[in-house]
């Protein structure tokens, strides 16, 4: 058979090859019996376009280049969204059976034909995927740096939940920031599939030298998560530490939702700004321990943490804690001098000391929790003296 009988012969049965084609993708392709009808009618008008195409392939073979715009202009552009590209694979196997079987015996050429183009077919579809999912990837890198420079700047909107939920956000509960230095060699897919072993969800903000990282315990589909095993996110910050470049790695305090990360996100950036004045701080540290030096450089959220974790506390607990560690913290964290000073044995001085621990949870022992302690009681001092002196005189009333 020559080519121009061998094309008659093709257009002749296109119809019967698209029509045992249908029924073979019902009959071996689970999840095209289970699409919706309109889906479905979809799918089969793409592979009725293949054989068709084909076709025209065979008459001119330089029609090359248009095979992807001819097969995949059939379809909606919402079914390369419902449909993977392993299953369009599929679908391109089942057609190029059915031709096969169809075709068989009427010579090799038809056949060394059919197998060339479904090899020209395949490639142009991965490359249609591989188009929708780069540009799908940089719409979720633009949208994914909005979310985080809402966050750092506190100027959320009521988009922004569904903008987090397009990106796909997994995270539940509590969420923390993350602040570091952006390495040379930046792997954002490291970071990401470092996050999905730790079982967290995770934002990215790349500002210059400076690296963002929102997280969030990941819910895992059809399994709940157990709290106890569930990491503390100083451990997961130092999971994370060796991803980020030279310099301090500043951890922001949990919150509740993703929604309030802006809270965390101050405490982060205030701390990184200041971490340096902390000659030993660890890497990773957290915003908290840096409170000192966060509230020396002028950080209103660090004066007021301090103020309302410890001053508050210990004035409303009892003035004798505040009146013995203001005397500890004077004489050089003395117990001696301390207790000469305030006419009591050594041994109320510790007791009171650890009444201090129980009550704010930092221990004044430490020289590094001293000076957290001492920036409070100073702070707390000039807030409670600003307080008196703006308080309004009482008038006396004319008898």
């Amino acid at each position: 058979m020559d080519k121009a009988a061998t094309l008659t012969w093709l257009r002749r049965i296109s119809g019967d090859i698209a029509s045992v084609t249908i029924k073979r993708l019902e009959d071996t392709l689970p999840w095209y019996a289970d699409m919706p009808p309109a889906r479905r009618s979809a799918v089969g008008l793409v592979a009725q376009a293949g054989i068709t195409s084909f076709i025209q392939w065979y008459d001119d073979p330089t029609s090359t280049p248009w095979i992807a715009a001819d097969i995949f202009a059939a379809a909606p552009r919402e079914l390369l969204r419902s449909v993977s590209l392993q299953q369009t694979l599929q679908l391109i196997r089942v057609t190029v059976e059915v031709t096969e079987e169809r075709v068989a015996g009427k010579g090799d050429n038809i056949r060394e034909a059919i197998l060339l183009y479904s090899r020209d077919v395949a490639f142009a579809a991965a490359d249609v995927y591989a188009r929708a999912a780069e540009a799908r990837g940089l719409w979720d890198a633009r949208l994914e740096a909005l979310v985080v420079d809402s966050i750092l700047t506190g100027e959320a909107d009521e988009e922004l939940p569904s903008r987090i939920a397009a990106l796909g956000w997994h995270g539940h509960g509590e969420v923390a920031v993350l602040v570091g230095t952006t390495p040379p060699q930046f792997d954002v897919d490291q970071v990401r599939r470092t996050a999905r072993k730790l079982a967290v969800d995770v934002l990215i903000g790349v500002q210059g030298s400076r690296l963002v990282l929102v997280l969030g315990r990941a819910r895992i589909a059809g399994q709940e998560n157990d709290e106890e095993e569930e990491l503390a996110f100083l451990e997961i910050a130092a999971r994370l530490e060796p991803l980020f470049g030279p310099g301090y790695v500043v951890l922001g305090p949990a919150v509740a939702a993703l929604v309030d990360a802006s809270q965390s996100a101050r405490a982060a950036l205030a701390g990184f700004a200041v971490a340096r004045a902390w000659r030993s701080a660890p890497r990773p540290v957290e915003a908290d321990d840096l409170l000192p030096e966060r509230a020396l450089a002028g950080d209103p959220l660090a004066k007021q943490t301090l103020i309302e974790r410890i001053f508050r506390p210990l004035q409303a607990h009892s003035t004798d804690l505040v009146t013995t560690l203001w005397s500890y913290l004077d004489n050089g964290r003395s117990l001696e001098a301390t207790a000469r000073e305030l006419f009591v044995h050594p041994n109320t001085v510790r007791y009171r000391l650890k009444r201090v621990s129980e009550v704010i949870g930092w221990d004044a022992t430490g020289p590094r929790e001293a000076l957290i302690l001492q920036t409070a009681l100073i702070l707390g001092s000039i807030g409670a003296a600003d307080q008196v002196r703006r308080r309004p005189a009482l008038r006396r009333t004319p008898r």
